[in-house]
């Protein structure tokens, strides 16, 4: 022990008392640092300067019209983006854009088409197609600049999409809107044709009985002719008002025809949003059976998709009463079976809501959920799936057709009662006629009397024909009920299918920008980079001929020269991060002191490989550090990396320094710590066996060819 203190405090001296050596160790101390330090600030926050990249844009749309407004979705693209600085937008004509594109101008080109916008209109008819935007992308400029203008382009096509949804959602709910007002608006006069039509129904027997006596006795006749003649004013303002009434049912009936049209693919489009839902539940419960998943990554996964299950349960409940209104408006139809089959949708989603706000509390830090309760979830989100499967079958099958074919019937109804009411407009002249021929002719006697009442039964044919049309219409459905539906606030309802979901982020560990985050990788490398120039430029050896010191004693009594300089490297490299670079740390003190340990475990695995092996240690050293490069986890994840780099990472010094130093950076786990510093012992072990129990023998096995290679002037 006295000769290991013995070469340690002379190499101290040597250092103190050789300025040229002083200044070569100093250097040594501080130059890992700069690596670390220039590489933090080159990452510091990049992706706050990608207005840099520049992206072609190139809009061609000739635009559109729908509904009789014009629309022009590329312009509004444009104008979108130049109110955009995340990226450095260039709007240009297409072959600037592509020859910008094949050139390297710019990163990416996006070009809108011609039919852009004429396909987007196609929505509402028969054969709706896809609209598309062009991407173009030059690959081999850079290897990340690719992914940045993706997400650029994919931006703009998650944007457009969810102001198409809103914008037709909001029309079509708008429409409905407007019929229901307009419906409300005639409500009266629609219940004033009705009274009056039953009125003179009702009046027909006594029409009837008037003319026998007429028959019988004319001058009785007279005076019902002169009564009826009164009347018959009457009777042609309700024929008149009543053919109103129909005309505006049968304009509200063809609306509502054409309505539907847009409204079927909203309605299977809602359930296909169920159905993805409860599969979506059934997905993340088999999520949680992989192996390898932290109890705080299985939480946070059954929460979203409780989270989720609970809006799903909303929307259930809207459509339900949606579907109920529309069994109570046309009956026949299906709506009431899939009403109720959407409240058990319903019912099973809060369930599974419930069920899975359960799970994320029964989950605790030791182990997943427990099987049985596993079981239950997921034999509840695949009936749920099963449930809204089926309702999508028939929907498209018996549902959707039979509310269409409702809603033709009721158009064909109102049609045939505003012909009847024309009809009986038309014999309201031959009435009038007939009456004043029978004023006028009560001296002819019984035969025109006779052809009067011959006359009367096709009139009281027609009114009661037109009676029970309007009894019909009555059973059909209650209006006002139809009307309360058609009236819901168009612009909450197309905001609500525009956006049903809203991913809601939960930062646990936040730091601020990305050099921060990168900081324990370039910090952890530059130690290692560090320990490598000192094993490449110091000596390993000790060269005293008055004292023969064992190879022991030279291994630990130099080792202790190298372990003050790592430690120096250390102290250098995470003060510089902490107060020259202004590097984001939670906990400052362990990271200054994590890095220390770090930076020994690593001295210690060079130096024996070199103190042991030579030269050929210094080559195991750099492929040991490339090998860590990729396979430590320090940049991507070590789960994008290919098997064999995942195979050795647990194997890795870098992995658990890395690991070591984010603690100290986002915030301790004092389980991780312990973890990671059991695996540095190990590895601490590891290097001291290798180096006692070897050193001596290699070394002198191997001390001839090391003596003929210097002989060469070209190996020291």
């Amino acid at each position: 022990m006295r000769n290991i203190f013995r070469i340690y405090l002379n190499d101290l001296k040597k250092i103190t008392t050789n300025w040229a050596a002083a200044v070569v160790i100093a250097g040594l101390a501080i130059l890992p640092s700069l690596y670390a330090w220039f590489n933090i600030a080159a990452s510091w926050d990049p992706y706050s300067h990608t207005s840099g990249l520049s992206i072609a844009v190139a809009n061609q749309d000739a635009g559109t019209t729908l509904r009789g407004t014009a629309i022009n979705a590329g312009q509004e693209i444009i104008s979108s983006l130049k109110n955009n600085r995340s990226l450095g937008w260039r709007f240009t004509d297409r072959d600037s854009a592509l020859h910008g594109v094949r050139r390297g101008d710019d990163y990416a080109a996006i070009i809108i088409p011609e039919d852009f916008s004429a396909r987007i209109g196609t929505v509402l008819t028969d054969e709706p197609s896809k609209a598309e935007i062009l991407y173009y992308i030059n690959e081999k400029l850079n290897a990340v600049a690719p992914k940045v203008t993706a997400k650029g382009a994919s931006g703009i096509v998650e944007e457009v999409s969810k102001n198409f949804i809103q914008t037709a959602n909001g029309a079509i709910f708008q429409i409905f809107n407007e019929l229901g007002i307009e419906l409300e608006n005639q409500l009266p006069t629609i219940h004033r044709v009705e009274n009056l039509v039953f009125r003179i129904e009702s009046r027909f027997p006594e029409l009837n009985r008037a003319m026998t006596i007429a028959m019988k006795d004319m001058q009785t006749a007279d005076r019902l002719v002169s009564q009826f003649r009164k009347t018959l004013p009457v009777l042609e303002d309700i024929a008149r008002r009543g053919q109103e009434a129909a005309g505006a049912m049968a304009d509200f009936s063809k609306r509502a025809s054409e309505a539907s049209v847009s409204l079927e693919p909203r309605l299977k489009q809602d359930l296909a949003v169920l159905n993805e839902a409860a599969s979506a539940v059934r997905q993340a419960l088999d999520f949680t059976e992989q192996t390898g998943l932290s109890p705080e990554e299985i939480r946070t996964r059954l929460k979203e998709a409780g989270d989720r299950s609970g809006v799903a349960a909303a929307v259930a409940d809207r459509l339900a009463d949606l579907f109920g209104r529309l069994d109570q408006a046309l009956p026949g139809t299906g709506a009431g079976t899939a009403s109720s089959d959407l409240d058990r949708v319903s019912e099973r989603l809060a369930s599974l809501q419930k069920g899975l706000e359960a799970a994320v509390t029964a989950t605790g830090p030791d182990g997943p959920l427990d099987a049985k309760q596993q079981a239950g979830l997921k034999q509840l989100a695949d009936d749920t799936v099963k449930l809204t499967g089926g309702l999508l079958d028939r929907y498209d099958t018996r549902i959707g057709p039979a509310i269409s074919a409702a809603l033709s019937r009721g158009e064909k109804t109102a049609l045939t009662v505003q012909s009847e009411l024309n009809q009986a407009l038309n014999a309201l002249p031959d009435v009038r006629q007939l009456l004043q021929d029978a004023n006028q002719g009560l001296a002819v006697g019984q035969t025109e009397a006779a052809r009067i009442q011959n006359r009367l039964p096709e009139a009281e044919r027609q009114i009661s024909a037109l009676a029970d049309r309007f009894r019909k219409l009555e059973q059909s459905g209650e209006l006002t009920e139809i009307i309360d539906l058609l009236k819901n606030n168009f612009e909450q309802e197309s905001q609500f299918f525009a956006e049903p979901v809203v991913l809601k982020e939960n930062r646990l560990y936040p730091i601020p920008n990305y050099g921060s985050a990168m900081s324990p990788f370039f910090t952890t490398l530059s130690l290692w980079v560090g320990a490598l120039l000192l094993v490449s430029l110091l000596s390993i050896e000790v060269h005293d001929e008055e004292i023969p010191y064992r190879s022991r004693e030279v291994y630990f009594g130099r080792f202790l020269t190298f372990l003050t300089i790592a430690v120096c490297q250390a102290l250098f490299v995470t003060l510089g991060d902490l107060f020259l670079l202004g590097t984001y740390v939670v906990n400052r003190g362990w990271f200054v002191l994590f890095a220390v340990i770090v930076s020994g475990v690593f001295m210690l695995i060079v130096y024996t490989l070199v103190s042991v092996f030579g030269n050929v240690g210094k080559a195991m050293a750099i492929v040991l550090l490339v090998l860590q490069l990729a396979g430590a986890g320090g940049t991507f994840p070590v789960q994008m990396t290919p098997a064999i780099f995942q195979t050795i990472h647990p194997y890795l010094p870098f992995t658990y320094a890395i690991s070591m130093m984010r603690e100290a950076v986002g915030g301790i786990l004092w389980d991780v710590v312990y973890r990671d510093l059991l695996k540095l012992a190990v590895f601490t072990a590891a290097a001291l066996a290798i180096g006692i129990g070897l050193k001596g023998p290699i070394n002198r096995a191997g001390g001839g060819m090391v003596r003929k290679a210097r002989q060469s002037d070209l190996i020291h």
